[in-house]
């Protein structure tokens, strides 16, 4: 039988993320692997909120790696989290669940850390 162990959901407003982005030139490679950093504005919007959101999901107190949870979609669309290094190590023994939206100007996101 599985459990919720957290569950956190976050929004970004597009335009105030790009000129976030565009004032901190750090701050795409701080939060964003190599693959995320080329993506359209609204994408990178959506994915930071998947982030935080996650960090939400766990009660985000211990150190938190932006680049350890990347992430993808799957071939039929469906957005997923692939997580490497100590990210990977501390999920293991959960299932992470992921939905993104970006419209009218908004990306979010909501993620649930089930137990498995």
């Amino acid at each position: 039988m599985s459990s919720i162990f957290g569950i956190g959901i976050d929004v970004v407003d597009i335009d105030r993320f790009a000129e976030t982005l565009d004032r901190t030139p750090n701050f795409r490679a701080r939060v964003f692997t190599p693959v995320e950093a080329k993506m359209q504005i609204a994408s990178l919007a959506a994915r930071f909120a998947a982030k935080e959101a996650l960090a939400k999901a766990l009660n985000a107190k211990a150190p938190f790696n932006w680049q350890e949870a990347e992430v993808i979609n799957e071939t039929t669309g469906k957005p997923i989290f692939t997580f490497t290094g100590a990210m990977a190590e501390r999920l293991a023994e959960f299932n992470v669940h992921l939905t993104l939206s970006h419209d009218a100007g908004i990306a979010s996101a909501m993620v649930i850390v089930e137990a498995k």
